[in-house]
């Protein structure tokens, strides 16, 4: 019986997620053009190395008149020119997409060294515009037409869901908006480095921290950002080629050890009412990881020793820490309450910030995740480093508990 090709994770480079580029009245393809040479600087990667790339971004039909992204992969470097490209499209979870396709191609020996950047241009655009755009993650006619800021009502009927079957208190949601706040502030490319939070401040109700959608206030909210991030992922032989040159052992590169994928039905309504016999509120979400996990060859949660998850919001985090097991479903509190998930705690989530502390450009967050888990694993994740990561997992997730991703790096 044949093994499926390992696939490693050289690493990668990120944009600094504060910048608004159209202040700087620069183009999407300067974020691309960054990222890509960031990438290449930081790996020691040659663009003549480079055998496809794959681009994921959810809309920027919308916010920059702008389709056919893959193309715009040729223009980063006049090596690129003639190389296969594609641009793939999932919500939210547009990045990871473009790493699973990566991933596909290097399994199957099409190539040994693929590019994947992940991109998302969002501040061309006003809020309420911009909120109208991330409507049609979800459908569009029957939940977001016609309604401000549609994605925060839908999660935050998420939480009302927890709420009707577990119990749920905005503290334990203001806990979660206090944690990633501050641990955006040990990351030099998060957003949020320099703003305020702190857990009195999310739990207060006042015009400071007003109310977006239902249950769900500002301080629940991820960010609206500008942002791109590149990663090279590679074959056993590409990778030893790569440790041949920069001297590197091929045991310390991280490598992507499982993966998991699920769709659901598009509308909220339907997922729950898929689920009313679960214990888990959204099963396909924790299809997904229990799919990774097993992909790996990791029993459960205890073998991972950190998690980059996709904190949409407040109440989406709340959900991942239950369908990940760090607690029995509708249990996600004590894991908030005895620490687990902080900077330091058994399981940290989100060391990075996550959605609501680093940025969450739409289309380049599965990427990001997986970049700062190869930094965990190896290492170079600077102040917020989580002391002996070996395992690290995301959870990347499109439209409202749509389509989900996670993958699992270690070495």
């Amino acid at each position: 019986m044949s093994t499926i090709p390992e696939v490693y994770v050289l690493g990668g480079y990120q944009t600094d997620f504060a910048r608004n580029w159209s202040k700087e009245k620069k183009h999407i393809l300067a974020m691309m053009r960054e990222a890509v040479l960031g990438a290449m600087r930081e790996t020691q990667v040659d663009p003549t190395e480079v055998e496809v790339a794959h681009v994921g971004n959810f809309a920027a039909e919308l916010y920059c008149m702008q389709g056919h992204l893959g193309a715009f992969f040729c223009e980063i470097d006049p090596a690129f020119s003639g190389l296969p490209t594609g641009r793939h499209e999932a919500a939210c979870a547009s990045g990871s997409i473009a790493l699973l396709a990566a991933m596909a191609e290097i399994e199957a020996q099409r190539y040994d060294l693929a590019c994947v950047v992940g991109v998302e241009q969002m501040k061309t655009v006003g809020a309420s515009v911009g909120g109208d755009y991330l409507g049609t993650a979800a459908w569009y006619e029957l939940e977001a037409e016609g309604i401000q800021f549609p994605f925060p009502k839908l999660f935050g009927k998420l939480g009302d869901e927890y709420d009707k079957r577990y119990g749920l208190k905005d503290e334990h949601l203001a806990a979660i908006s206090a944690i990633n706040y501050g641990n955006a502030k040990l990351n030099p490319k998060a957003q949020t480095r320099t703003w305020y939070m702190n857990e009195e401040h999310a739990c207060s109700r006042t015009d400071d921290n007003a109310e977006v959608g239902g249950r769900i206030r500002i301080a629940d909210c991820s960010q609206v950002t500008d942002g791109a991030v590149a990663t090279f992922l590679a074959s056993r032989k590409a990778a030893e080629a790569w440790c041949a040159r920069t001297g590197t052992k091929i045991e310390d590169v991280p490598r992507i050890k499982g993966w998991g994928h699920h769709t659901a039905r598009i509308r909220f309504e339907d997922k729950v009412a898929e689920s009313k016999d679960d214990r888990f509120v959204l099963p396909h979400v924790r299809s997904t990881v229990t799919d990774a996990l097993g992909r790996a060859g990791i029993a459960d949660v205890s073998g991972i020793d950190a998690i980059e998850t996709h904190d949409c919001f407040t109440t989406s985090e709340y959900m991942a820490i239950d369908h990940f097991g760090l607690t029995e479903p509708g249990e996600s509190w004590k894991a908030i309450e005895e620490g687990v998930i902080a900077l330091g705690g058994k399981c940290p989530v989100n060391p990075s910030g996550g959605l609501i502390g680093a940025g969450h450009p739409v289309g380049a967050t599965g990427v990001r995740q997986l970049l700062d888990a190869h930094k965990q694993v190896t290492g170079t994740a600077g102040d917020y480093q989580v002391e002996g990561a070996k395992n690290v997992a995301t959870l990347n997730i499109g439209g409202s508990g749509t389509t989900s991703c996670t993958f699992i790096v270690g070495t």
